[in-house]
């Protein structure tokens, strides 16, 4: 990012690549390093101003259409059982909410600590192949307590907060521009919002950089788990303490667009003009004129940033790389920029 003169319209991933080949056949702490280096260099070549890492650290080979962004967190914190047995997966089913998991991630069995997760020292890798200020990402309390099987607070709302509780102390010692939280299920649950919005503030709360949250509708193995609107999720939008947000448009109605004009001005808007749910790369030429109709709808100065509407893990390389380089083609295009 040129921190000395930088666009009015910012360009930015949401989180996640997709593994290099060599990296899953031979996984090695120097190649994971080496993987990290490569991702951060292809966005900055392709202009992206706040880049992220690529999220290799959690790849998990057994939760292919997640990404391992609820095991990552979930199996290193202490009171859960990551063990999961048929009862515990029966119970699991009939909670409505997540039918579209299997089982559960965990089983809280005692008081949620911070046990062996070690957000930092994976922020710090990053950190040393960054080549510049980069964006780290961690995944909302409301959406791994949505993933869990409670045995011991049995009440949701203790849960979640709990949850709150443990990733604060973490991203207390994130070096990074930007701390991104990354949410995609209260989109479907929009009577939650009041207790979703206050255990991602006690995050947002003890970021020391920029802070930001990621909305989608869910991209569970490339499909969409959640129904809903952002209209009904504007009043719970305005009580964030987020620095921006970066929202899931590009596979939605128009009219989702429309409702955000009522999201308070101090937050500002960052609208996915890439699609990851196809295969189909954007020309820079439609990117500008997404851009052209947002700003038509939210007025001049609303939108902050334009990104992918998520992470690209589920994509090919190849196809992902030239959605990354148009994605800011069709920025500098739009605002002229040679």
């Amino acid at each position: 990012m040129n921190l000395n003169n930088p666009p009015r319209i910012l360009t930015t991933t949401v989180g996640s690549y997709p593994v290099p080949e060599w990296l899953s056949a031979l996984p090695s702490e120097q190649a994971l390093l080496d993987a990290t280096r490569v991702v951060f260099d292809l966005q900055r070549q392709a202009g992206i101003d706040l880049p992220t890492d690529g999220e290799f650290y959690r790849f998990d080979i057994n939760h292919p259409d997640t990404n391992g962004m609820i095991d990552y967190f979930v199996r290193p914190f202490g009171g859960i059982r990551s063990d999961v047995g048929r009862r515990d997966t029966a119970a699991f089913r009939a909670k409505p909410e997540m039918r579209f998991r299997g089982k559960p991630a965990g089983v809280v069995v005692g008081p949620i600590t911070e046990g062996a997760l070690n957000l930092p020292a994976d922020c710090a890798r990053a950190g040393s192949v960054a080549g510049g200020p980069f964006k780290f990402t961690v995944t909302s309390p409301y959406m791994l307590a949505r993933t869990l099987l409670d045995e011991h607070y049995h009440d949701f709302e203790k849960l979640t907060l709990a949850l709150a509780d443990a990733l604060a102390a973490q991203v207390r010692d994130l070096t990074c521009a930007c701390v991104q939280v990354d949410e995609a299920n209260i989109p479907g649950h929009p009577t939650d919002g009041p207790l979703a919005a206050e255990a991602i503030n006690r995050v947002l709360d003890a970021v020391r950089g920029q802070k930001a949250v990621h909305f989608c509708f869910g991209n569970y193995g490339g499909q969409t788990i959640q129904q809903g609107t952002w209209a009904a999720l504007v009043s719970f939008l305005n009580h964030l303490h987020a620095d921006h947000l970066v929202l899931e448009l590009a596979h939605r109605p128009t009219s989702d667009l429309e409702a955000l004009r009522d999201v308070d001005a101090r937050i500002g808007l960052g609208l996915g003009v890439v699609d990851v749910k196809i295969n189909r790369v954007e020309t820079p030429e439609e990117i500008a004129r997404k851009l052209e109709h947002a700003e038509q709808i939210l007025g001049p100065g609303r939108v902050r940033f334009i990104h992918p509407d998520c992470g690209f893990w589920m994509l090919k390389r190849s196809v992902a790389d030239r959605k990354i380089a148009a994605l800011a083609q069709g920025r500098d295009l739009y605002l002229g920029r040679s």
